[in-house]
């Protein structure tokens, strides 16, 4: 986390910080850090990590949609945080925390069923195919009305 920054939304009521935290997610490449809840007040604290400019959107898009279904109370961007603000960003209090290292394996399920696609592909189509029809259209013969033909040849110069 040192040298990364952390942005902090603190919003009333977890909707909006849930909320806040799904538009800052969508909008930049940020890590959610979690949510911490305060002592009375309903207020909850959404942080995220990541670069300045990411963080900086990502805030801003949180603060908007959060705005949209509750109080926002406070937000925060802090640019390459100190190397010793790691204890306090990922405190007990923290809930939804990213882990460190994964200790998590994945184990595929004995019972899980396969997914096969029935429907019908459409036939490969390239811009070749395209050309090919507007030749053919171009080498069609006109036909010209012999009357018009001689009119153009009788106009005077």
């Amino acid at each position: 986390m040192p040298g990364q920054s952390l942005g902090l939304i603190e919003t009333v009521g977890l909707a909006a910080a849930v909320e806040a935290a799904d538009a800052a997610m969508k909008s930049a490449h940020v890590t959610l850090v979690g949510y911490e809840l305060t002592q009375g007040g309903g207020m909850v604290t959404v942080k995220l990590a990541g670069e300045v400019g990411a963080v900086n959107a990502a805030v801003a898009a949180g603060v908007m949609a959060a705005r949209k279904v509750g109080t926002v109370f406070a937000h925060k961007v802090i640019a390459r945080t100190a190397q010793y603000l790691e204890s306090m960003i990922y405190s007990t209090e923290t809930t939804g925390m990213t882990p460190a290292k994964s200790t998590f394996t994945t184990q595929k399920d004995p019972q899980s069923i396969p997914v096969v696609n029935v429907e019908a592909t459409p036939a490969p189509y390239s811009c070749m195919d395209f050309q090919e029809e507007v030749k053919k259209e171009e080498e069609a013969p006109v036909i010209v009305n012999k009357s018009q033909k001689s009119r153009r040849g009788n106009r005077r110069k």
